[in-house]
């Protein structure tokens, strides 16, 4: 009596062609696969997966070159397993194998940072947060009032100006420079950038953190500045929520209790 077999034998077919789709170099591909056949779909799989991912990280793919960046894209098919089914979030799943495997070969120290940032765009672009603007002042008082920001936006920071980077910038470490952003969704769906200074970023930080008047969190910077003139650093800083309130980074104040 023959031997039972631990697998279905189709199950065993679909294994050597993913395994081959993920790496036809290095693994056959299934017998009685026409070769020509084979490359249709090797071709197929990876072109809609390099074509998403590039899409996302265009300056990252023109510092280091089409052969590299290829590489790179292949090795993260080939040795990558997906946390997430969505097709849009394939970018993400790229750039988490590159902070956590590190994938590179030699590439520029900035490089995880420009990926990061460059993923940011889309993913601030896809969020689904959205604004409740029954419970918001759109002409609040931003020192009275509690300032709300855009729902779908990210208060990031750099040890490289990530912005600046591209073939003609290419910061080595001896040239980082601490860089602050607000990346968010305007009114129109538009993703805008917005570079901060240290007083900026740690006031967006404070009014993320949520239930704070403008002027309390001012109050706590210039209070940690030791700043000479709290009158004048209240008045700076009123000029910088009305600055976001107008860029849409800012949409207003909180009316609820």
């Amino acid at each position: 009596m023959p031997a039972s077999r631990s697998t279905p034998e189709f199950q065993d077919y679909q294994r050597a062609f993913t395994r081959h789709i993920r790496d036809p170099e290095g693994s056959p591909r299934p017998q009685g696969v026409p070769a020509a056949r084979m490359e249709v779909y090797n071709e197929l799989l990876f072109n809609n997966v390099i074509g998403q991912i590039s899409s996302c990280f265009p300056v990252a793919r023109s510092i280091l070159g089409e052969p590299e960046w290829r590489r790179l894209v292949r090795t993260f098919f080939a040795k990558h397993r997906c946390r997430s089914p969505y097709f849009r979030q394939i970018a993400e799943e790229f750039l988490q194998f590159m902070q956590e495997h590190n994938a590179t070969g030699g590439e520029p120290d900035f490089l995880i940072y420009l990926l990061h940032y460059e993923w940011v765009e889309l993913a601030v672009e896809i969020s689904d947060k959205e604004a409740d603007m029954s419970a918001i002042d759109t002409a609040g008082d931003l020192l009275a009032g509690r300032p709300v920001l855009a729902p779908a936006h990210m208060l990031l920071a750099y040890p490289y100006p990530v912005h600046r980077i591209g073939k003609d910038y290419q910061p080595t470490p001896l040239q980082q420079e601490q860089t602050c952003l607000l990346v968010f969704r305007d009114g129109n769906d538009k993703v805008r950038f917005i570079v901060l200074n240290p007083v900026s970023a740690r006031l967006i930080a404070l009014i993320e953190a949520g239930n704070i008047s403008g002027e309390h969190a001012l109050e706590q910077i210039v209070a940690g500045l030791q700043h000479p003139n709290p009158a004048s650093a209240l008045a700076g800083g009123r000029e910088i929520l009305e600055n976001l309130r107008k860029e849409g980074a800012i949409i207003g104040t909180s009316v609820a209790d």
